[in-house]
């Protein structure tokens, strides 16, 4: 490679380090071209641009970035998945992990996430993660769910509308007649009161009756 050529390699490297601020390194020793072909096409739909770079230029780049903390992560051959600004992390993630289960030759080293620096163990949990699109598809639906209830209500038919009216109605006049049942019978008591009067005006009147013939034979006397 021409001195030229390898500037112009560090300078992009640089700034794409300088504008990255979620990057996954790892070492692809032993991947065939084909093998790295499709692992650059994966990252790329995840949102991630796979750079194969040798050790002496990255190292360069990263100086001039001012990115020490990626030196750490540089050694033997190295490759660095960059996210783009609508990357998904949790994605590219899951896509090197799977190769490196599937291949058993590419080993995660770490990287940066959102300008922190995580080893490999934090990629493998970030790569059980559910993806973005599943995170918005499960929060889409805990928000849509109960709007689709009330949308239901007001889009059901008219006849469903008065059913439900009807059976309302038919509620409140049960227990409306419920209560008229139970208030005549606090009021039993009362109305009884003026049979019992009655019953003693005509054990009155018998006295008086009694009375009258006794005074009667007195006046024969």
């Amino acid at each position: 490679m021409l001195r030229a050529e390898k500037e112009r390699v560090v300078a992009e490297l640089a700034e794409r380090l300088r504008s990255t601020s979620t990057l996954m390194v790892a070492d692809y020793r032993g991947l065939s071209m084909p093998e790295i072909e499709e692992l650059r096409a994966r990252l790329l739909e995840a949102g991630a641009r796979f750079t194969v770079v040798k050790n002496t230029l990255t190292k360069l780049a990263a100086e001039a970035a001012g990115a020490e903390e990626v030196l750490e992560l540089i050694e033997g051959p190295t490759a660095i998945a960059f996210l783009d600004a609508e990357g998904d992390p949790a994605a590219v993630a899951k896509v090197l992990n799977d190769t490196a289960k599937a291949h058993d030759v590419l080993v995660l080293r770490g990287g940066l996430l959102d300008g922190a620096v995580v080893g490999d163990a934090e990629i493998k949990r970030l790569a059980t993660l559910p993806s973005s699109e599943v995170l918005r598809a499960q929060l889409a639906g805990a928000v849509v769910a109960p709007l689709t209830t009330v949308v239901g209500l007001f889009t059901a038919p008219l006849r469903d509308l008065v059913g439900v009216l009807d059976a309302r109605i038919r509620d409140l006049q049960e227990r409306g007649e419920a209560v008229s049942e139970e208030q005549p019978q606090a009021e039993t008591p009362a109305e009884e009161a003026p049979e019992e009067e009655q019953s003693e005006e005509p054990s009155a009147e018998a006295e008086q009756a009694s009375a009258e013939p006794e005074e009667e034979s007195s006046g024969e006397d």
